[in-house]
């Protein structure tokens, strides 16, 4: 696919990740509706980012590789599976799809009175006062480094040509909604700078200010994760070993 075909992809499928996950979280998560407790709550919110991620890997994984995260774009590029000159329009591909995904979120949450989009929090990111658990910037960092470390090296070895053919879309959502279950409370899950970008530019102020720990924290844990799973699962070695193979 050109370069084209392929940003075009990022931006629909990061638009998609927003609009259904931060979605969820805004519209459903909290829901009473005509009868009481009808809300999703978080363990509903994280199944729903897990679902997106399922249903665009099937959707464009041929088409992108469906990163949907600048995190991941820069994670596959240290682990040498995506080339590094690509790494730039990817990230404004997926930004651009976030930001659009939080707009059209905002429109929707907007045809209710009682909406507030500041007060609401719009399913954005924070730490300390803007923590749902109130856990403290060290925490938050942990967190979502170590929360996008693993993802990339479940992205990786799903992914990886030894692993078995066509199941990688289940367990990258799975993973997903398992990391949304275990960190909502101390962050509101991130690791996904894009992700986190979308609904902060529509929220403001701290929102904005605590972001750059929701860009730092997920690239670094995903640099880690490029870094190790080659070391651990010996990708480069046998990449070597094959192409030797093919040369001779």
């Amino acid at each position: 696919m050109n370069l084209s075909k392929r940003l075009a992809a990022e931006l629909f499928g990061t638009f998609w990740l927003v609009l259904g996950g931060c979605g969820s979280a805004v519209l459903a998560a909290n829901f009473a509706g005509p009868v009481h407790g009808l809300g999703i709550g978080f363990v509903g919110v994280s199944l729903a980012f897990g679902l997106t991620v399922l249903t665009m890997a099937y959707a464009i994984g041929h088409i992108s590789g469906c990163h949907l995260n600048p995190a991941v774009t820069v994670g596959l590029t240290v682990a040498g599976r995506f080339p590094a000159r690509d790494v730039l329009p990817y990230v404004v591909a997926q930004v651009l799809g976030a930001v659009l995904g939080a707009y059209v979120l905002s429109v929707i949450a907007s045809g209710n009175p009682d909406f507030h989009l500041v007060a609401n929090g719009f399913a954005s990111n924070g730490y300390g006062e803007r923590s749902p658990g109130h856990y403290a910037l060290p925490a938050a960092f942990v967190c979502e480094t170590v929360m996008t470390a693993f993802f990339l090296f479940v992205i990786l070895g799903a992914t990886d040509k030894r692993a078995p053919a066509g199941f990688a879309p289940i367990a990258i959502g799975l993973c997903l909604t398992l990391i949304h279950l275990i960190s909502i409370p101390v962050t509101n899950t991130s690791v996904n700078p894009a992700r986190s970008t979308g609904p902060a530019m529509f929220v403001g102020g701290a929102a904005v200010d605590q972001l750059w720990l929701f860009w730092v924290a997920p690239i670094l844990g995903a640099v880690i994760a490029g870094i190790v799973y080659p070391l651990v699962a010996g990708e480069r070695h046998v990449e070597q070993s094959e192409r030797v193979r093919v040369t001779a």
